[in-house]
């Protein structure tokens, strides 16, 4: 009778672990798939078409998203087969409508011309919230210092590898920017990020902006001078994209821009 009662106390021991286990390997699986809210469709980008839920910049007809960044006056860069070019001189412009995080495409071609050689050869940029600058060059067998090469933060990181074409070919830019955060009394809570991918390749993975641009060294501010303009502004917000004028000849298509 005594060996019954233990083999049915070990049994009952037995089957309590298991339950156990079984509740332990149950919590483990718990059912993790998300059944909504569904993500929009949205068409994706064609080789020279937006997405369908892109706010389209340059469309090849006009300059109506643009003006000159200086002046607000409207942008006066030259227009030809759905290509518009940098008449030199004719100075930076920057777009009417302000950005925080996106997602930014561009193709640029710089002349087929080679005049000049290092920052003298291509040169012009595209200056997300007018601000943090992603460099615009010639850099096909053209040396220069490597945080100005074409795909760097200007100044601050080179690009990974140099995935430059030929001149006279069209090259393209795919940039995801995340916007620094200010708090309300104008302190910096988060740094920017960018990604950046040159000619399919990438170039720059999610690096840490280290602040404006062109300042003696990089930092960040609330109030800020944007590029090629002459006011401090409030910078702590969304701010519009720029294209420099380097007084080079460099031409643009295709240009939009998805808010994130």
């Amino acid at each position: 009778m005594k060996i019954l009662l233990n083999h049915t106390i070990t049994k009952l021991v037995a089957i309590s672990a298991l339950a156990a286990l079984s509740a332990v390997l149950q919590a483990q699986t718990v059912d993790r798939r998300q059944q909504g809210p569904e993500p929009a469709k949205i068409d994706g980008a064609g080789m020279r078409t937006a997405p369908s839920d892109a706010i389209v910049l340059f469309d090849g007809s006009n300059l109506d998203a643009w003006v000159t960044a200086v002046s607000e006056e409207p942008a006066s860069w030259r227009i030809e087969d759905g290509v518009v070019t940098v008449t030199p001189g004719s100075r930076t412009i920057k777009t009417k409508q302000a950005f925080g995080d996106i997602q930014l495409h561009l193709e640029w071609r710089p002349t087929a011309v080679i005049e000049g050689e290092g920052q003298s050869r291509g040169n012009s940029g595209i200056f997300l919230q007018s601000i943090y600058e992603v460099q615009i060059l010639d850099s096909w067998e053209n040396p220069t210092y490597v945080n100005g090469q074409a795909g760097s933060i200007y100044l601050q990181h080179p690009p990974l590898v140099n995935a430059a074409k030929p001149p006279g070919e069209w090259q393209n830019y795919d940039i995801i920017f995340k916007a620094p955060v200010f708090g309300s009394n104008g302190e910096l809570r988060s740094p920017a990020y960018v990604t950046v991918i040159h000619n399919g390749l990438v170039v720059q993975n999610n690096v840490e902006l280290q602040g404006a641009t062109y300042t003696p060294m990089p930092e960040y501010g609330a109030r800020c001078v944007p590029y090629a303009q002459e006011r401090e502004q409030d910078c702590s917000g969304k701010m519009p994209l720029t294209l420099q004028d380097h007084g080079q000849v460099v031409s643009f298509r295709n240009i939009w821009v998805r808010e994130l």
